[in-house]
């Protein structure tokens, strides 16, 4: 494909890759939770979706969109800010 190595360019764009990155979003959602002291069955409950919606979520079977972050968010008391930073800043 136009002669561009894509993986050269992705290791450029940032000292983490793509899947480090949301592995890092994947443990900072799970213990969230757990510092809320809630089970996934209580997190479906409150959200109105399966439990297997939220183990899909955390183990990342499924992609967290930006909306289902914030009701994640709301229900765990935290900023989605707290989910998104980055090794770097802490």
């Amino acid at each position: 494909m136009l002669g561009v190595d894509m993986s050269t360019a992705t290791k450029r764009s940032s000292r983490f890759s793509y899947s480090e990155r949301y592995a890092l979003f994947l443990k900072k959602l799970k213990q969230a939770r757990l510092d809320a002291g809630l089970t996934q069955a209580q997190v479906a409950t409150a959200l109105g979706e399966l439990q297997s919606f939220v183990s899909k979520c955390e183990a990342g079977e499924r992609r967290v969109d930006i909306v289902e972050l914030e009701r994640f968010g709301k229900l765990y008391r935290k900023p989605i800010s707290e989910f998104l930073e980055s090794r770097e800043r802490r």
